[in-house]
């Protein structure tokens, strides 16, 4: 069976994190390691704190795991401090991993910050230019990227700036424009996904996303058909969202 890893926070409902990382992993017959970078106190509602786990503490969990076992996947969610990113560039290549998907958590959709000052400056000298794929939404891109995003030029503008930091492909996921629901991925030529906008806030979609397309790559995928099959994943996994709890609708995976 091939093994994926993910990096990233713990979400106690389950609707993203490294629970719903593990749980789309499962769905793809990959079995699912995991690596806790910080726990979260929230619920459908949003995100009420986060604890970051100890540097020296995430180094012993990826040397443990990975003197073990090498995974054929690997996706970085919240990773919330800087020395969390260099112990696992570090990791990364001490053990010669590969597939590497990065998904930039900034900000919760409730608003609260999941990155610490420096972060994202790591996070693009560091890891960026080790990854198959980054996968930031459109808040994360113009962040990323120093580009305000307004209509799809823009995308592309920023999609660009991003593959120039070393990536093999960028997908800009959750663009809202035009009454329509775009994803721009990039990979040197430029593919515009097109959907159809649905009512509601869900919980997790970027992660969920991530997540397939990681899963994907561990069975030898492309990265096109991956980005493409992880759209549908998404789309399907939203029409079948539950609401267990009093705000967001959680992906039924």
């Amino acid at each position: 069976m091939k093994t994926a890893l993910t990096v990233a926070g713990s979400d106690p409902t389950g609707g993203a994190g490294l629970q719903a990382d593990l749980k789309v992993f499962r769905a793809f017959g990959i079995h699912g390691l995991s690596v806790v970078s910080a726990i979260t106190a929230q619920n459908s509602k949003g995100v009420a704190s986060v604890l970051p786990v100890d540097r020296d503490f995430i180094g012993i969990q990826l040397d443990t795991l990975l003197s073990d076992i090498k995974p054929n996947a690997v996706k970085l969610g919240m990773l919330y401090k800087t020395s969390t990113v260099e112990i696992v560039a570090e990791a990364f290549r001490k053990y010669s991993l590969g597939n590497l998907v990065i998904d930039p958590v900034i900000v919760s959709s409730s608003g609260m910050v999941l990155a610490e000052k420096g972060e994202l400056d790591a996070l693009r000298d560091t890891l960026f230019p080790l990854s198959r794929i980054i996968t930031p939404n459109m808040h994360e891109a113009s962040v990323l990227s120093g580009t305000r995003i307004e209509n799809l030029e823009d995308m592309k503008n920023a999609v660009k700036e991003l593959k120039k930091m070393g990536p093999e492909a960028v997908l800009i996921t959750g663009g809202h424009l035009d009454e329509e629901a775009l994803d721009l991925y990039y990979d040197g030529e430029m593919h515009v996904l097109k959907g159809s906008k649905m009512d509601g806030e869900y919980h997790g979609t970027g992660c969920v996303f991530s997540s397939v397309i990681t899963a994907l790559l561990a069975l030898d995928s492309g990265l096109p058909d991956a980005v493409r099959r992880a759209k549908e994943f998404v789309r399907n996994a939203m029409e079948k969202a539950c609401y267990p709890g009093k705000g967001m609708g959680f992906l039924h995976i």
